[in-house]
């Protein structure tokens, strides 16, 4: 499901306009983005948690060039979904393609 069919069934569910659900949608993510970018995590109750990981120092092979390269510690956007929202997608109708 892309996000413009969300936005759609949103509407279609909440009789409002697109426009407006657009504009919810994106404000959303812009906020759940800045404050993300902050360090800050975004914890919504039956759904999950937006969390920032950070990822250690480390050290990694080229193997093409047979050299060692430090990757540095750096942080990493990370969704861990509510156990309610885990329960329901395990036991719900799946299309098998």
């Amino acid at each position: 499901m892309t996000k413009a069919e969300i936005i759609t069934e949103i509407s279609s569910k909440t009789g409002i306009e697109k426009v407006d659900v657009q504009e919810t949608v994106e404000a959303f993510f812009k906020v759940v983005k800045s404050s993300m970018v902050d360090g800050e995590n975004v914890y919504v109750r039956g759904f999950g948690s937006f969390v920032v990981k950070k990822r250690a120092k480390k050290t990694a092979r080229n193997i093409s060039k047979n050299t060692a390269i430090i990757i540095p510690e750096h942080f990493v956007p990370s969704f861990k979904p509510a156990k309610t929202f885990v329960d329901k997608v395990r036991t719900g109708n799946k299309i098998t393609k």
